[in-house]
């Protein structure tokens, strides 16, 4: 980052709460390594605010924004435009400037999709199981199926939730692939082949570092690869019972940061280069391991 003057361009994150953010770091980092007079701020916005803060962002000239929970689906009906995946799965995250408006993306899932290439994990094809039926969860079979998955596996606890998740996927993207299941009903996905897990709950993370959706090591032995979407701690009990297995298994920090890149080129008409990414990642690193999250 030059230093802040006339030309300094500002971009940030609005949310409740937004006081833990890591996303600073992400783009003040990629300013300076890119010589950018650019500056990311967070801002706390209220409930019942949303459209007053995208108005204004836009009237105050501020070049995009990310948005966090809650307000990823309550942000599209301030947009001119939304992208047309981040439409499909109902989630917005990074609005960037155009004429008259924002134009939303959802970074989150493209950030996912580069987080798992950049490790050799790839969905087109796959077999896969989707822990969840939340946003998140609801987000990745999205994903899943948008990238031609051979088949999902959307298991919970709730299999109603699954269910509809399930309809809504399939129907929008012209497919059969999504088939719901109660969690404990696991035992029916055949054994005779492996898969990819995507653990999308909130299960596991810090401080309940013990808990995992599913504790059978039955499971854990169809799973040749397990990611997380959690980054804190470092090694969730999904992922402990996955490598005990066998299997690989990766936590969610690297989709944070693709998430970021992904947004700050959209924002900057730029890319980002691998190395200056993984100068990022070593950012995100230290941050965790001085105790933020």
């Amino acid at each position: 980052m030059k230093q802040i003057d006339g030309h300094t361009r500002l971009c940030g994150l609005i949310g409740n709460p937004v006081e833990h953010t890591m996303s600073p770091a992400i783009h003040n980092t990629l300013a300076r390594i890119n010589g950018h007079n650019l500056v990311y701020v967070p801002f706390h916005v209220e409930t019942g605010q949303v459209r007053k803060a995208v108005e204004g962002a836009y009237a105050l000239n501020i070049l995009g924004l990310n948005v966090t929970v809650p307000y990823k689906g309550e942000v599209i009906g301030c947009l001119k435009e939304t992208d047309e995946m981040a439409g499909k799965i109902g989630a917005v995250n990074t609005l960037v400037r155009t004429e008259g408006g924002y134009k939303g993306y959802n970074t989150d899932m493209m950030g996912l999709y580069r987080a798992m290439g950049s490790e050799g994990i790839r969905l087109e094809g796959e077999e896969i199981i989707v822990l969840g039926a939340g946003g998140a969860a609801r987000a990745v079979t999205f994903l899943c199926a948008w990238k031609k998955a051979a088949k999902v596996y959307l298991l919970n606890r709730t299999l109603e939730k699954a269910e509809k998740i399930a309809e809504e996927v399939n129907r929008a993207c012209g497919t059969a692939c999504v088939e719901p299941m109660r969690t404990d009903g696991h035992g029916k996905i055949p054994a005779d082949r492996q898969y990819l897990a995507i653990q999308a709950t909130s299960v596991g993370l810090y401080p309940k570092v013990e808990d995992a959706v599913i504790q059978d090591m039955a499971f854990y032995e169809k799973i040749h690869t397990g990611y997380d979407l959690i980054y804190k701690p470092a090694e969730t009990k999904f992922m402990r019972l996955t490598r005990q297995a066998g299997g690989r298994a990766f936590h969610g920090l690297k989709m944070l940061l693709y998430q970021g890149v992904i947004a700050y080129e959209l924002w900057n008409g730029i890319t980002v280069t691998e190395d200056d990414a993984l100068t990022v990642y070593g950012k995100l690193r230290e941050g965790m391991e001085a105790g933020h999250n």
